[in-house]
């Protein structure tokens, strides 16, 4: 696996507005939380996807990636690396460019599905550390 360089995943935050993020808790004490947060703080509208929640971040969770409308540039995920191909699945029936894992979340299987494809993939990095180094 492969990421794009620094220098890409900069351009492609800079053009980036809507983030959806799988697994994102309503819990502050939850990485997925503060990180989202600190992105949505960065001007990004932040789509919560969750079926067990009812909304983080004073936004509206939805159950799957299926139930957003309109296109999403990034689809951001906080789930087990052992879910990964099946959200890579479901992330191919949407209108998104990018599929980003958070650090410590890698499937080689939802990484060659995604890259053969032709997404662009990010796997095992934090948005949010990438965003405050490529600002």
């Amino acid at each position: 696996m492969e990421n794009p360089s620094r220098e890409e995943i900069g351009r492609i935050l800079k053009r980036s507005k809507r983030i959806a993020v799988i697994g994102l808790s309503d819990n502050p004490a939850r990485t997925s939380y503060s990180v989202s947060q600190a992105m949505q703080a960065s001007g990004y509208d932040i789509i919560p996807v969750n079926p067990t929640i009812e909304s983080a971040l004073g936004v509206k969770a939805v159950s799957s990636l299926k139930d957003i409308e309109g296109p999403v540039d990034i689809v951001n995920v906080f789930r087990r690396s052992e879910f990964l191909p099946d959200i890579a699945r479901e992330f191919d029936e949407i209108d998104s460019p990018v599929f980003w894992s958070q650090l410590g979340v890698m499937n080689e299987e939802a990484y060659s599905f995604l890259k053969g494809k032709g997404y662009t993939v990010i796997m095992d990095r934090c948005i949010k550390v990438e965003h405050a180094l490529t600002r």
